[in-house]
This record gives structure tokens, C-alpha cells and sequence, in this order.
């Protein structure tokens, strides 16, 4: 069954002196400030498109390969990933990087480090962001 999720902005102003907030509609988990300069300088306690981003992929990657981990017989006991999403003013996104470290027994590095791809290459997320280059640091942890 398909799910859909919501989020709304509200935005007051023009782009650069103007400010918003985004509420996580469906989680209703809360409401988040944004403005142009917390995109594209410091955040300053405000959120942006890109961490949203970030957040999304880094969360979606760790189910994706956790369930590939465990599809193969060896489910991970702990998966922890970043995802580094950067914005050059002007351009636009031009790169994420994802950085995971997990604890997997009986895997060796190898097939860790093609389990981590393939999570890369299929969870939603990455594939909705297809158009963007996505860089993967995958590393095993005793």
C-alpha cells in the first residue's frame, strides 16, 4: 500500500530578506524556521532544504541497508550514516556524500562494502535524486 507524507512552508517576504517555516505535516514531530541566509551561510539555529535532504537520505540508506544485510544473513547491529548534502548559491545541490559506519558480524569487508553500494544505488531517496552525483564512504566497525 502506498503511504504518502506532507510537509507545508510558509513563506513571508521576497528570497533574501524573507523567512519561513516548514512544518512536518504528517509526523507532526514540529515546525522548522528557514531563510535565505540559513541556506546559503550559517545555519544560525534554522534549518534548509538541504538538511531536510540529508536527513531523508541518511535515513532512508540505513533501512535500505539494513534490510539488505539482513536479507543476506547478516543483520547489523548497529548502522550509523551521515549524508553531507552541499549547495553552492547559484548552481544548486551539487553533491551528496554518504558516510556510514556499521557493526555487522560475520561479514566480511568486501561484502559489506557491496551491500553499503547497492543501499546507495536502490533506497528511494538515492534514486529520487538520481539528477545529483552521490559519493559513498562505507566503513566496518569491529
Amino acid at each position: 500500500m502506498a503511504t504518502t507524507r506532507t510537509a507545508t512552508t510558509q513563506w513571508k517576504g521576497a528570497l533574501l530578506d524573507g523567512s519561513g517555516s516548514v512544518s512536518l505535516d504528517s509526523s507532526g514531530v514540529g515546525t522548522f524556521e528557514v531563510s535565505w541566509p540559513s541556506r546559503a551561510e550559517e545555519a544560525n539555529g534554522k534549518t534548509s532544504p538541504e538538511e531536510l535532504i540529508a536527513a531523508a537520505h541518511s535515513s532512508c540508506f540505513s533501512m535500505a541497508l539494513s534490510n539488505g544485510l539482513a536479507k543476506a544473513g547478516t543483520p547489523p547491529q548497529s548502522v550509523e550514516t551521515r549524508a553531507d548534502v552541499t549547495f553552492q548559491p547559484g548552481e544548486g545541490i551539487t553533491g551528496i556524500v554518504i558516510s556510514v559506519r556499521a557493526q555487522v558480524p560475520g561479514i566480511s569487508a568486501e561484502d559489506f562494502q557491496q551491500a553499503a553500494e547497492t543501499a546507495k544505488a536502490n533506497c528511494p531517496v538515492s534514486k529520487a535524486l538520481a539528477g545529483t552525483t552521490i559519493s559513498l564512504n562505507a566503513e566496518l566497525v569491529g
